[in-house]
Order: structure tokens, then sequence, then C-alpha cells
């Protein structure tokens, strides 16, 4: 049987009251008081019960992590960041991992909202924005990380993949490259639209124009990236560059530049967006584009931190907006890491 609260005050020689001050971290008690009742509570094995308590404080120390994907290289050092930084704050995370399937995602979104958690971090699929904006309205503040559909409530922590594009596409046009290949996420989604876009400026900058037939587009699949890549290598005219702006799609391309045996750079100059533990260790090591994971987990923690301390129980912010509007939009920088997968052109594009 569970042990009360009051049978850890009786211990103690304090009040229910006094007990329960201790328990819940209050300061308003001297330090021998609070040893004799944290004392009790180890020696008789109590357990507080924490929903109780959250109905009582309107807090429940929970956090909601929505994402879409593990395979992505980014998520999984953002999820480790989020989940230390919260740790150190009192939170304890609620990681959900969707697959990109919007019902799924949906019934994660209405759990946590039952659940009451104190902050919402989403890596979204877009189509929930509405369920989205439920739990804002709710008062719980809400980050959107990576991806951020229209009209979307919260505050938003994107990377700049238009600009880290850019410096891919115009890295292989620098060494000669024209005939170049894309390989990118749908245009539906920020990342997939902002890296077709930076990689397609880069070559109107340079008088040119994306080929179409050059161009993949598709979901976050490695199967995609593999057959992508099969096609675009295997057609009449194959590429001497192909930038893989699609980064669960990578772990395809990989594949299939092994099994078609194509050197790399010789016959093909690649270049990928967003930093993989093992990129440096590929043979050759890859040049990327990275997009600061480490920092996108950061920013969203301090974010979604601002957001709950300044949180009053109205559900408005502390300048009085309310809680469901749109916040701040912050973006963090790019930068091209050169390694060995990029060369001048052997043959004619």
């Amino acid at each position: 049987m569970a042990v009360t609260l009051d049978e850890v005050a009786e211990a103690a020689g304090v009040s229910k009251s006094t007990a329960s001050r201790v328990l819940s971290g209050s300061t308003r008690v001297s330090d021998r008081t609070r040893r004799a009742v944290q004392s009790a509570a180890e020696r008789l094995g109590y357990r507080p019960n924490r929903i109780a308590s959250g109905l009582r404080t309107r807090r429940s120390n929970l956090i909601g992590l929505v994402i879409t994907n593990l395979v992505n290289a980014s998520f999984h050092t953002i999820t480790g960041v989020l989940q230390q930084r919260l740790d150190e704050c009192g939170y304890q995370v609620l990681l959900c991992v969707t697959d990109s399937d919007p019902e799924r995602e949906r019934r994660y979104l209405d759990m946590l909202l039952d659940h009451r958690v104190d902050g919402l971090v989403i890596v979204g699929t877009g189509a929930n924005t509405a369920t989205v904006r439920e739990v804002a309205a709710a008062g719980i503040p809400v980050v959107n990380l990576m991806r951020t559909p229209d009209n979307a409530p919260g505050d938003s922590v994107m990377a700049a993949d238009r600009e880290g594009a850019e410096l891919a596409g115009r890295h292989l046009l620098d060494l000669g490259h024209r005939r170049i290949a894309f390989i990118g996420g749908p245009p539906d989604v920020d990342s997939g639209r902002d890296r077709y876009a930076g990689f397609a400026a880069a070559l109107t900058a340079a008088g040119l124009e994306p080929d179409p037939a050059l161009c993949e587009r598709g979901p976050y699949t490695v199967p995609f990236g593999a057959e992508a890549a099969l096609r675009l290598m295997s057609a009449e005219r194959p590429p001497t560059a192909l930038y893989s702006a699609n980064h669960e799609a990578t772990f395809g391309v990989l594949g299939s530049l092994v099994q078609l045996g194509v050197r790399v750079p010789d016959q093909l100059s690649l270049v990928c967006h967003e930093e993989a533990p093992w990129f440096p260790h590929w043979h050759p090591p890859i040049t990327v584009v990275d997009n600061g994971a480490r920092d996108l987990g950061e920013l969203a923690a301090e974010q979604l931190l601002r957001r709950i301390g300044n949180r009053p129980e109205s559900g408005t912010d502390s300048d009085g907006s309310p809680a469901e509007a749109v916040g701040r939009l912050i973006r963090v920088g790019s930068r091209l890491v050169l390694r060995d997968s990029t060369a001048a052109p052997t043959r004619s594009a």
C-alpha cells in the first residue's frame, strides 16, 4: 500500500501542510524541519502523487517533443541537447516519434494536451496546425523546430537552409561543375523548399538554371534517396556533381553510389546537407553543409524555458499577447565544411 503524506508528517512530527511544503520544494521551512521530513519520506518510501500535485500547481514538469524521425542525425543531436538542457531545469521529456504520419502526430498532440505538458517542441508534418493551435490556446508554450507551417503558433527556431544551399551550389560551381544534380525534400516542407531555392539561386547567379532532369525531390526516406541516385547516375549523361539536400535520403544515396561503383570525387563530386558523426570517416570524407544542430537544440530549449518562465496562469505571454499568437523566428547560420568528396570535374559536363 502506498505511503501517504499524513504518515510522513506523523513520522516527522510536523503538520501535513508543513510536510507538503517541504516535499514541494518550498523554502519557507527551517533546515531542521526539512531534514526531518525528507528523512521520514525516504525511510517510509514515500512517492509523491505528481498528478495531484500538477492539478494543484497547474504544472506537470513534463515537456512534449514531437519529432518526425530519429534517422536524421540532426534530430538525434537536437533530442539529446533538449533532454539534457530541460533535465537540468527539472523537466522530463516525453519523446513522440511520428514517422511523418499526420494521424499519429495528431494522436500524440492530443495525448500531450491531455497530460497538460508545460511546453511543446515540435518538428512537425505541417498537417496538424489546428491541433497545435489548440495546445497553444490552452496556455502551453510551443516552439516549432526546423519546420514552421503557415500561421503556426509559438516561436520558431530554424536553420539557415537557403543560405547553406547557396554555399553548396557555389562551391560546386567554383570547382568548374556545370552539370549538377540535386536531391531534396518535398516543396511543401520548409527545408525542401528553402534548400532548393538556395541551390537554384546559386545556379542563376552563375548564368545557369536548374535542369529538371537532374532534380529529384521527394520524401525524407532512405529508399527515395537510393532510387533517386540510381536514376540520376544511370542516365545517358549523368551529372558530374551531386548536392544531396535531403538528409534522410542521403543514406540511400551513398548506398546506391557504392552499388554502382561510382568513384567519389573522381566521377562525382558530392556535397551532403546536415552533418552526421560518420561523414568525416567515410571514404572519402564527405563535404557537408553543417546546419548547427546543437545550436538549434540549445535555442529551442532556451526559447521554451523563457516562455514557460514568463507564462502567467491566464494563458497569455508576459507582454499580454495571446499565447497562441505567432511568436519569434530565430535562424541558426549554416557553414560549409570542406572535405575530400569534392573536386574539379574530370570529364566534360
